[in-house]
């Protein structure tokens, strides 16, 4: 599948809640894989980076399933928190 195809798609819980659709994906180039799929576009995103990182997009390692909708784990993880270094590398 290509990165393109996943955007506006509607992203749901693994419970049926539907949690918003993807405006935005951050790609980590180190390591060749996508790391968080964002659901407000990237150039809306102001004023504290960690907490709209934290509530307005999910860890892509949290994915289940892409098919017609993004279908996400809702089993809260400690590495849901954007940490230091991934808000360092987002504001190079």
């Amino acid at each position: 599948m290509k990165l393109s195809e996943i955007y506006h798609m509607d992203i749901y819980s693994d419970a049926g809640q539907y949690l918003g659709d993807v405006q935005g994906i951050i790609v980590d180039l180190e390591k060749s894989e996508i790391s968080r799929l964002l659901m407000v576009p990237w150039k809306n995103i102001r004023g504290d980076m960690k907490t709209t990182l934290r509530t307005k997009s999910v860890l892509y390692k949290n994915v289940k399933n892409v098919g017609d909708v993004v279908l996400v784990s809702t089993m809260p993880s400690q590495q849901d928190v954007a940490t230091k270094e991934e808000l360092n590398d987002l504001t190079r």
